[in-house]
């Protein structure tokens, strides 16, 4: 009898300690189900930790093989680490502190993101691409010492951007990322301006509260701004050569602006240049080269078929006129055609101006592109910019640089001593207003089939 009861003592201990446990452990975690269009980032926003914690809990998901998330599927959410207790306590105690811990060069660097993160347009693919980048560029920062803290809202095109302003954590931010749309940008700037917050647009070109607003930085210069620096470069180098202007008879073209404002600038200029026609003999084509100079050839239309016909045409001509000097000077867009024509980019010594440069060849692309594909079990998209490239450049290359600077931060060349995988930045004040990434790269394929980045 007495050895019945030791044994149901024994099990009721256990029963108990068992049971204790699970209540400990649902203390530290919770079940959730997965819900139609439901994302890895969503539902750590829901709940409130990081992507990370959400992974560590659930490390199925960090293998290779796993075929990412399906609705109906179980995965585990652990519970933030502070209760709204503790985070009570915790802020308590910060606002005890003297003022120099205030400063974010001694604390965590917050962070928001506002803009369209869901998955019904390609906007929202791209900015959640994009967004993928950031959350990298925060883990590589926290090896480097740098805590962040982050916060995400899905602001649509068509959402009330106050109404985000409004959610708790957003005064708090230091540094907010977005907004994708040009409409929302004036009251997320009077927002910053109230709250003493930066605001880095990372894609909109359409900014007036540029020119009027301090905390502002403009990554991407307007259309106008950027054919004036790229003409201003051009004149530096290629000062000594023969600018050969082409008419490719693309009536749907807009680069005429460009070659328009270049051709007007050589004549302010007293420089000579020629204007010949695609449609041209190749006698009268040929009447437009210098013997003397290096030929430089400047289409006035961007587009693929244009530009494979003016490589035939060039091609022809250097075979019958050996003793030509030719380059070529071209548009952003010919990156899109660099795979088929590489050879020819090559062989008439090509330069593309850009803000960008993606290059697949690079041990650094290789390695963020695989850390990519481990993290989200999935490829980037094919795309020019790759967006989680881009996103990985500036928030690395802001991040750090209020870590070191403070509010004293203005993305000035030098300043951060971060070298970009995709996407240079260097910032000048406009003004007396923000700051505009003023970083233009010539993309030059040299003939001894070399690329090199020509920075300015």
């Amino acid at each position: 009898m007495k050895q019945i009861l030791r044994y149901f003592l024994l099990l009721t201990l256990l029963a108990f300690t068992a049971e204790t446990m699970m209540a400990q452990e649902l203390k530290t975690r919770q079940i959730h189900k997965v819900k139609r269009k439901e994302t890895i980032f969503g539902i750590a926003r829901d709940y409130g930790i990081t992507v990370r914690e959400l992974l560590e809990a659930n490390p199925e998901m960090n293998e290779p093989t796993y075929p990412g998330l399906k609705r109906g599927d179980y995965i585990i959410v652990p519970k933030p680490a502070a209760s709204v207790e503790a985070a009570q306590q915790a802020e308590a105690q910060q606002a005890a502190k003297p003022a120099a811990v205030t400063d974010m060069r001694h604390r965590e660097i917050r962070v928001g993101v506002m803009l369209p993160l869901h998955d019904v347009n390609g906007d929202g693919r791209r900015m959640v691409e994009y967004y993928r980048g950031v959350l990298m560029a925060c883990d590589s920062l926290r090896y480097n010492g740098i805590s962040v803290d982050v916060h995400a809202w899905n602001v649509a095109e068509d959402a009330d951007i106050t109404r985000f302003l409004n959610e708790e954590g957003a005064a708090q931010c230091d540094l907010i990322i977005g907004p994708l749309y040009s409409k929302q940008v004036k009251p997320l700037s009077d927002f910053a301006t109230q709250n003493d917050i930066r605001v880095l647009i990372p894609f909109s070109i359409n900014t007036p509260e540029l020119f009027t607003n301090r905390n502002i930085f403009q990554v991407y210069q307007n259309p106008n701004d950027f054919n004036e620096a790229v003409i201003r470069r051009f004149l530096e180098r290629f000062a000594d050569c023969h600018p050969v202007i082409v008419d490719c008879n693309d009536t749907t073209s807009k680069k005429g602006v460009f070659t328009f404002g270049l051709r007007r600038q050589l004549e302010a200029r007293g420089i000579d240049y020629s204007v010949t026609n695609l449609k041209s003999s190749e006698a009268m084509f040929q009447k437009a080269f210098s013997t003397t100079k290096r030929n430089v050839v400047i289409l006035n239309t961007g587009r693929s078929p244009e530009l494979r016909a003016a490589l035939s045409k060039l091609e022809a001509l250097s075979l019958t006129n050996p003793q030509l000097l030719i380059s070529m000077f071209g548009y952003t867009d010919w990156m899109l055609y660099t795979k088929s024509n590489l050879d020819k980019f090559y062989k008439f010594d090509v330069y593309i101006p850009a803000a960008f440069y993606y290059d697949p060849n690079s041990f650094r692309t290789e390695r963020i592109q695989t850390k990519y594909r481990w993290n989200f079990h999935r490829d980037m998209m094919n795309s020019l910019p790759r967006f989680a490239i881009t996103g990985f450049d500036q928030a690395f290359f802001f991040i750090k640089g209020l870590h070191m600077y403070g509010s004293q931060f203005t993305g000035a060349a030098g300043m951060v001593g971060y070298t970009p995988i995709q996407t240079p930045l260097h910032f000048e004040r406009i003004g007396n207003g923000g700051l505009q990434n003023r970083a233009l790269l010539f993309v030059h394929y040299k003939p001894e089939r070399q690329t090199e980045t020509i920075k300015f």
